[in-house]
């Protein structure tokens, strides 16, 4: 059974920086895509940052400049840093890994990420 475990999540001022990790139980290559989402209060789950198993990455225009998401294909490992982070960035932050064979997406607990003003 697949797994990805989001950590990193915390309460910070604005202008700092958190880095978030995702842990896989299995190869990250595996995955077509692996993501951070991310759902605030009373919205919609919106996608922050996804790079793909060929390394290609994109971006939410909200986060360009200020997020960046990385692997470690030997520690199965998605880490996405946060810099100059921003109250409109408080959200629950999920992991997800996407297969095209099904297709099927598999999904973190979340990680809870608040910043405050």
């Amino acid at each position: 059974q697949v797994q990805l475990v989001e950590s990193g999540g915390g309460l910070v001022q604005t202008g700092e920086s958190l880095r978030l990790s995702c842990a896989a139980s299995e190869s990250i290559l595996s995955f077509g895509a692996v993501g951070w989402y991310r759902q605030a209060l009373g919205k919609e789950r919106e996608s922050v940052a996804t790079i793909t198993n060929l390394g290609n990455t994109n971006y939410a225009d909200s986060v360009k400049g200020r997020f960046t998401i990385s692997r470690d294909i030997a520690k199965k490992m998605v880490v996405l840093q946060m810099n100059n982070l921003k109250p409109e960035d408080t959200a629950v932050y999920y992991c997800s890994g996407f297969r095209s064979l099904g297709p099927q997406w598999y999904w973190g607990q979340g990680t809870q990420v608040t910043v405050s003003s």
